[in-house]
């Protein structure tokens, strides 16, 4: 969005410090399970909108071992700040996009491949935002096209957890997608605790 009130960012401050806390508050729940993770890689998309922001639009890490690389992980979450975007959508399906096609690990007997996408915003349709010359090659051309990156991911490993509006585009993939918890979000109602504690059950569920 292009002008951000004290509000939203207050919303994005409050996403940066859960994702601070990712790595201690999901080894707890796993505990509390009887569960461990012997590996946790973390990897940050984050995503604006391409005509609006150009070179800006989207933030693309590898993967973070935490807690080996929490102080690499802390700097990459201290740089996100709420600005630009342009109108209300965002190009969220390219971050989707660019997740699925994460270099995900082949090891560990019992491996969890877990995208969660945090917004409170609807998503424009794939290919908004390829007239700026900073959109990037590769992208799937439609939503039927994404489907299918999603169907090559093996269904034994996959998750997606969609903290996210109920509107097109991100309704489509909750109702037809294989493996996806959605739990709806509204403009300008950020991210609860209630709603950070489910998504870390979720992925500790899936574990």
């Amino acid at each position: 969005m292009e002008d951000f009130t004290g509000s939203q960012k207050k919303i994005i401050n409050m996403v940066k410090q859960n994702a601070l806390n990712f790595y201690n508050d999901f080894s707890g729940v796993m505990s509390a399970k009887g569960k461990k993770a012997r590996q946790l890689r973390v990897r940050v998309i984050a995503f604006r909108d391409y005509r609006a922001d150009g070179e800006h639009a989207m933030m693309v890490t590898d993967f973070f071992c935490l807690p080996q690389q929490e102080k690499e992980f802390e700097a990459c979450i201290n740089s996100i700040h709420a600005d630009g975007g342009g109108d209300i959508p965002e190009d969220g399906l390219e971050a989707l996009a660019y997740a699925i096609k994460s270099k995900w690990t082949n090891e560990g007997a019992k491996k969890r491949q877990v995208i969660v996408v945090w917004t409170d915003a609807g998503t424009h349709e794939l290919g908004f935002g390829s007239t700026s010359p900073y959109y990037p090659k590769g992208m799937p051309r439609n939503m039927s096209e994404l489907n299918d990156w999603w169907d090559d991911m093996n269904a034994n490993y996959k998750r997606l957890v969609l903290f996210a509006p109920d509107e097109p585009g991100w309704s489509y993939i909750a109702q037809t997608w294989e493996n996806v918890v959605h739990i709806p979000s509204a403009a300008g109602n950020g991210l609860a605790e209630q709603n950070y504690g489910e998504i870390l059950n979720h992925i500790a569920n899936s574990v």
